[in-house]
């Protein structure tokens, strides 16, 4: 079957801009070539043209919510919210996610496995791929106890963690420390003793699966590091007085290899009510802390991947990881890294590595184009000019985009 080519002014292969033209070759659902310089198309390929255009890797968020609809309280609504509902809101989030240039997401924290099941039923080409957690481990009445995934002791973590490993998951999500929009649970204490989280990552590890943990307060950061995760969500380290990353421990968690998703990005055109900001505040959880976290995390050389957080409430709609690469590059963070932390690097922590995250030939057809120059300026994300999933423009992504 003949192929389609698409051609663009530069290209940001995953790790670096290219100028001066390039063409990137499609076959089915990978690429075949990419050729740079304004080189011509194997005779009969159709061939797009974007002539101020930059052409990246398809973009991955690597922290989501697919059950949580992005209203009020989204998660908190999951508790009641019916069964039958789930694969509506899944769907409809991972559209909305396609129309922003994202062609992989990390979901970590559906209800009781609801995103693994969907997974599992559908096989689709023309909506992202999806890595998942299933239902978050979390201590007895911890953060988000009503997603499913409460546990204590080690006997019971170690079976909660046989049972996410049953249902499929690609990753285990443990919550280390209490979270803003649970109460009764402290964003400023762990959840969990060192022999239960110890536990959960033995347990993990034995069944293959990285563990992540989501982590606000300084004990739970240093805990989960401490046990060996291989992942931390958030990382404010928060404590009584405040929230700010040591300089010293940015440098052992930099030193650790292990990845940190600062989940920066709201979308500027939603107030947040006052009484989220005021629970926030309360966690020393202020935009400014967020950014100064994130700004010591990537001097100190951490591993930072891209995640939004996406579908907690309207502030953070499903497709807003734009904004977090927008957010990152004001956090002082270079273009080129904020870019490479939602591609490439985001493909390595989601175990993508060999197929996803970089513009290769040999690596699957999910790319994006932009108007524009991203590394010049971050905002061009906001405006996709194509979307291609497994070498296609899905039909309704985008108006007048078909191929």
């Amino acid at each position: 079957m003949t192929g389609h080519a698409v051609r663009a002014a530069r290209l940001f292969d995953g790790e670096r801009l290219v100028d001066g033209g390039v063409l990137v070759l499609l076959d089915g659902c990978r690429i075949t070539d990419v050729r740079r310089g304004w080189a011509q198309a194997p005779e009969g390929w159709p061939v797009r043209e974007h002539p101020d255009g930059t052409l990246l890797p398809g973009l991955i968020d690597a922290h989501v919510h697919l059950c949580a609809d992005a209203g009020p309280d989204a998660l908190g609504r999951l508790a009641e919210r019916p069964d039958a509902d789930l694969d509506t809101v899944v769907e409809a989030s991972l559209r909305a996610h396609l129309a922003a240039g994202v062609t992989t997401v990390r979901d970590l924290g559906d209800r009781r496995g609801a995103v693994l099941r969907w997974r599992a039923r559908e096989v689709r080409d023309d909506l992202p791929t999806v890595v998942g957690s299933g239902a978050p481990i979390t201590s007895v009445g911890g953060h988000c106890w009503w997603l499913g995934g409460e546990a204590s002791g080690v006997d019971g973590i170690r079976e909660a963690v046989r049972r996410q490993a049953a249902a499929g998951a690609d990753l285990l999500k443990v919550m280390a420390s209490g979270g803003v929009f649970t109460p009764g649970t402290d964003t400023t204490r762990p959840q969990f003793t060192d022999q239960e989280l110890t536990a959960a990552v033995t347990q993990a590890h034995d069944f293959g699966l990285p563990v992540t943990a989501h982590a606000h307060a300084l004990s739970a950061v240093e805990q989960a590091l401490r046990v060996g995760v291989d992942g931390i969500e958030h990382c404010t380290c928060v404590t009584a007085t405040g929230a700010q990353v040591p300089e010293e421990l940015a440098d052992r968690l930099a030193t650790s290899g292990v990845a940190v998703c600062a989940t920066l990005g709201t979308d500027p055109a939603v107030i947040t009510p006052p009484e989220v900001v005021e629970m926030a505040a309360r966690a020393g959880l202020s935009e400014a802390a967020l950014r100064a976290a994130a700004a010591t995390l990537h001097r100190a050389g951490v591993r930072l991947v891209a995640g939004s957080d996406a579908g907690l409430g309207p502030a953070k709609p499903h497709g807003i990881l734009p904004e977090t690469l927008v957010e990152y590059v004001a956090s002082g963070i270079p273009a080129t890294a904020a870019l490479a932390a939602a591609t490439s690097v985001g493909a390595e922590v989601c175990g993508l590595g060999r197929s996803k995250g970089r513009v290769r030939a040999g690596f699957d057809a999910d790319l994006l184009v932009v108007h524009g120059d991203p590394t010049s300026d971050m905002t061009v994300l906001r405006r996709p000019l194509a979307v291609y999933v497994n070498g296609a423009i899905p039909a309704g992504t985008l108006p007048g985009n078909t191929i």
